[in-house]
C-alpha cells in the first residue's frame, strides 16, 4: 500500500494549536473506534439471527451502511491527522529537509484548497436528502449523508491545524502564492478551456493529477481536487455532483469488508495465530536447504489478504524467521528481496482487498475471484521457489534444528486454529455460506476467542491502538474509493470511455494483445497509484473492453490485480518495494541489487497467467 511510512518533520507543538489538535484527534480517534466496535458488534448479531435463529433483522444492512459511511469519513480524518493517507514519495524522498519543507506545505495547502471547495457542495448534498427517508429504517437519509459534510469539515480544520503546525510562515505563504496563481491561471483560462473538449482531461486528469501526486500530496486528495478543477472550470456541471459520487463509491455494502479484514488481520498477530502457523512450517521444512525461505512463502499464502495492508502480512511474518535465516548465512538483500516478492504473489490470495473492491466497482462475483485468486498464487510461489531453490543450494544446514514426529505433531496441534481460520474464510465465500463482510466478522469474533481461551496471550492494552489503526486505514483505503469513483465519473461523462474503447480495441493481436496491454498498463498503474485506486478508477473502463473482447471478467481481475502488485513492489516507484525493506530493516540501495531475479519469475508467473487462462479460471 502506497502509504509514507515517513515521518514527517514538525516543527515544536506548542500552544493553542497543539491543545486544540490533541482535542480533535483523541475525540475523532475515540468515535472511530467506536464505530468499529459498532460495526463488528451489529454484524455479528445479523450473522447470528439469520444463520442461528433464521430471523434476519431486515433494517442491520441500512443501519450498517449508515454507520459504515461515518467510519469511513472519520478514519480520513484520522489518516490525515497522522499523514496515513496513501500518497507518492518517489520523488520527494530524496529532496533536502528545506525542499521537502517546501513542497509538504503545497501539498497540505492544495489539499486545504480541496476542502474548502467541497464544503459547500457538501452542505447542498446533505440539504437535498433531508427529505428523502431509508425505506427499512424511515428515518432521514440526512444522517447517513450528514457524514460528508461533517468529514469535510473536520479534515479541513485537520489540514489547517497540521499547515500552521509544520511548516513555517513563509513556506505558507508561498504555497498559498502559487494555489492562487495556479487558481487565477485557470479563472483566466476558462473561456478557452470550455472549448477544448476532451484536451481537458489531458490537463486535469494527467498534468494537474501527476503534478500533484509528485509532491506527495495525498492521492485521494489529488483525485477530487482534478475533478472538481475540471468540472468547474471546463464543464457546466455543478460541483456538487462530487460528493454525492464520493458517498455513493464509498457506501457499497461489500467494502464493509475492508475495515472487518483489516481489523482481523491485526488481531491475528496479538491472538498469536500467526505465530504458531510459522512455527508448525519451521518444524516441518526448516532443516531442508532453504527450508525457511519456503516456510516464508507459505507463510505469506496463508496470511496474506487477511489484513488488507501488505506492511501487517510483511510484519507477521519476517520478524519470527530473519533472525534464524541470517544466522545461516542468508544475505539481507536476497532475504528482503524475497519478502517482497512473496507480497506479490500473494496479491490474489482471497480474502484480498484489491479483490473485494474490484467485485465492487466492476460486478464480478466475489465468490469467482476468490477461487480464481487462489492458483495464480501458486505459481507465483512456485515461480520464487525456484529463485530460492538456485540461491540456496549450496547452503550449510549443519547447525539446522530437526524437529521429532512428536514436537511435530504437537506444533500441528497447536497451530490447527490458525490454520483452519484462512481456509474456513474462504471456503465460507467460496461456498456462498456467508458474505465477505459476514465472514471477516465471525473471522474476529473467533480470533478474540482463540486468543483469549486456547492460546491465553490476548493482550487487551493493545485492542484500542488497533481499532484506531483499523479506522485510520480503512479511512484511508475508503476514500481513494470514494475519490476515485467520483473522477470515474467524470472520465465516463466526458466520453473519454468510448475513446478508449476505440483505442484498446485497435490494438495490434486482438485479444491476446489486449491483454499484454493490460498487463503492462496494471504494473505502471500500480507502482504509482497502488491496486485500490487503480482499481476504482480504470476498472469501470477497462472491464468492459476486456469483455467485448471476449476475455474472462475473472481472468482480466486477476491479470490485473498480480500486475498491479509487481508494480507495487518493483524499485524505485514501488512504495510496497520501500515498505519491505523498512520492515527488514534494511537499506533499499544494498536490497536493489537483489531483487531482479525475484522479479523476473514473476513476470514469467504473470506472463503465464496472462497466456494460461485455466489458471485463474480453472476451477470456476
Amino acid at each position: 500500500m502506497a502509504v509514507d511510512i515517513t515521518a514527517t518533520t514538525s516543527a515544536p507543538s506548542h500552544g493553542a494549536f497543539a491543545r486544540f489538535d490533541h482535542l480533535l484527534g483523541r475525540t475523532v480517534e475515540a468515535v472511530a473506534a467506536a464505530l468499529v466496535v459498532a460495526e463488528l458488534v451489529l454484524l455479528g448479531a445479523a450473522t447470528a439471527a439469520r444463520y442461528l435463529f433464521n430471523a434476519p433483522l431486515i433494517w442491520s444492512d441500512e443501519l450498517a451502511t449508515v454507520l459504515f459511511v461515518w467510519l469511513a469519513m472519520l478514519g480520513a480524518v484520522v489518516a490525515l491527522r497522522r499523514s496515513e493517507h496513501m500518497r507518492l514519495t518517489a520523488f520527494v524522498r530524496n529532496l533536502s529537509p528545506a525542499w521537502r519543507a517546501r513542497t509538504d506545505a503545497l501539498g497540505l495547502m492544495l489539499v486545504c484548497t480541496v476542502l474548502v471547495a467541497l464544503v459547500m457542495p457538501s452542505w447542498h448534498h446533505l440539504d437535498s436528502h433531508l427529505i428523502a427517508k431509508m425505506p427499512v429504517l424511515e428515518i432521514s437519509e440526512g444522517y447517513r449523508e450528514a457524514a460528508m459534510l461533517v468529514g469535510v469539515l473536520l479534515m479541513l480544520l485537520t489540514a489547517v491545524d497540521r499547515l500552521i503546525q509544520q511548516a513555517s510562515l513563509p513556506q505558507i505563504i508561498g504555497a498559498l502564492a502559487l494555489v492562487l496563481a495556479g487558481a487565477g491561471a485557470l479563472y483566466a483560462a476558462a473561456p478557452v478551456l470550455e472549448d477544448l473538449g476532451n484536451i481537458n482531461l489531458f490537463i486535469f486528469f494527467f498534468v494537474l493529477v501527476a503534478s500533484a501526486m509528485v509532491i506527495g500530496t495525498p492521492i485521494a486528495f489529488t483525485f477530487l481536487l482534478a475533478t472538481v478543477a475540471y468540472l468547474h472550470f471546463s464543464t457546466t456541471v455543478p460541483v456538487l455532483i462530487v460528493p454525492g459520487r464520493v458517498s455513493e463509491g464509498m457506501s457499497h455494502m461489500v467494502l464493509l469488508a475492508v475495515p472487518m479484514f483489516v481489523l482481523l488481520g491485526a488481531l491475528i498477530e496479538i491472538a498469536g495465530l500467526a505465530r504458531a502457523m510459522i512455527l508448525f512450517l519451521v518444524s516441518l521444512i526448516g532443516h531442508l536447504r532453504g527450508g525457511l525461505q519456503y516456510v516464508l512463502l507459505g507463510a505469506m499464502y496463508l496470511v496474506s489478504g487477511i489484513s488488507g495492508a501488505k506492511a501487517a502480512d510483511m510484519a507477521a511474518v519476517a520478524p519470527a524467521l530473519f533472525p534464524e535465516m541470517k544466522q545461516r548465512g542468508s544475505r539481507e538483500g536476497d532475504l528482503v528481496s524475497l519478502l517482497s516478492a512473496s507480497a506479490v504473489m500473494s496479491e490474489t490470495i482471497p480474502p484480498s482487498i484489491v479483490l473485494i473492491t474490484v467485485g465492487s466497482v466492476t460486478g464480478v462475483s466475489i465468490a469467482a475471484l476468490f477461487t480464481g485468486g487462489l492458483l495464480p498464487a501458486v505459481v507465483g510461489l512456485l515461480a520464487l521457489s525456484v529463485v530460492v531453490y538456485l540461491q540456496t543450494r549450496k547452503e550449510d544446514m549443519s547447525g539446522a534444528q530437526r524437529f521429532d514426529a512428536k514436537t511435530r505433531l504437537k506444533l500441528f496441534a497447536v497451530s490447527i486454529p490458525g490454520l483452519g481460520l484462512p481456509i474456513v474464510i474462504r471456503s465460507a465465500v467460496v461456498e456462498g455460506v456467508a458474505t465477505a463482510t459476514e465472514v471477516a466478522a465471525i473471522g474476529v469474533i473467533y480470533t478474540v476467542l482463540v486468543g483469549i481461551f486456547v492460546y491465553r496471550q490476548f493482550d487487551w492494552k493493545r485492542v484500542y491502538p488497533i481499532l484506531v489503526d483499523t479506522a485510520s486505514l480503512s479511512g484511508a483505503i475508503l476514500l481513494v474509493v470514494g475519490a476515485a469513483t467520483g473522477m470515474a465519473w467524470a472520465l465516463t461523462q466526458s466520453g473519454f470511455s468510448q475513446q478508449l474503447v476505440d483505442l484498446m480495441v485497435a490494438v495490434p493481436g486482438g485479444r491476446w494483445g489486449f491483454l499484454l496491454i493490460s498487463a503492462l498498463a496494471f504494473v505502471v498503474l500500480g507502482s504509482v497509484l497502488e491496486g485500490v485506486p487503480a482499481v476504482v478508477l480504470f476498472g469501470p473502463l477497462l472491464f468492459p473492453i476486456a469483455r467485448m473482447m471476449g476475455v474472462h471478467e475473472v481472468h482480466y481481475a486477476i491479470i490485473a490485480v498480480f500486475a498491479m502488485g509487481l508494480g507495487l513492489f518493483t524499485p524505485p516507484f514501488g512504495v510496497g518495494f520501500y515498505l519491505a525493506c523498512a520492515i527488514g530493516r534494511a537499506s533499499p540501495d544494498e536490497v536493489i541489487r537483489h531483487v531482479w531475479p525475484h522479479l523476473a519469475a514473476l513476470l514469467v508467473a504473470l506472463l503465464l497467467i496472462v497466456f494460461l487462462p485455466w489458471i485463474s479460471i480453472g476451477f470456476l
